[in-house]
């Protein structure tokens, strides 16, 4: 799938995700949401007690599978 097709995807989100975000986009439990982010395979900071993620961060993890 080519980098447009995920931007268009995922064009109802903000920019700045939450974790749930991440759950409802990727289609995910939260406990592989947060095994992605532990394991780096997504970047994320935590602020306070809550990830931020970059959409950026999620379409180029879901291009990776291409």
């Amino acid at each position: 799938m080519n980098e447009n097709k995920s931007c268009e995807m995922f064009s109802n989100y903000p920019d700045v995700l939450s974790l749930e975000n991440l759950t409802e986009m990727l289609q995910i439990g939260k406990v592989f949401a947060y095994k992605l982010v532990k394991d780096k395979k997504i970047k994320a900071i935590k602020i306070g007690r809550e990830y931020k993620i970059t959409k950026e961060s999620v379409i180029e993890l879901f291009n990776k599978g291409d």
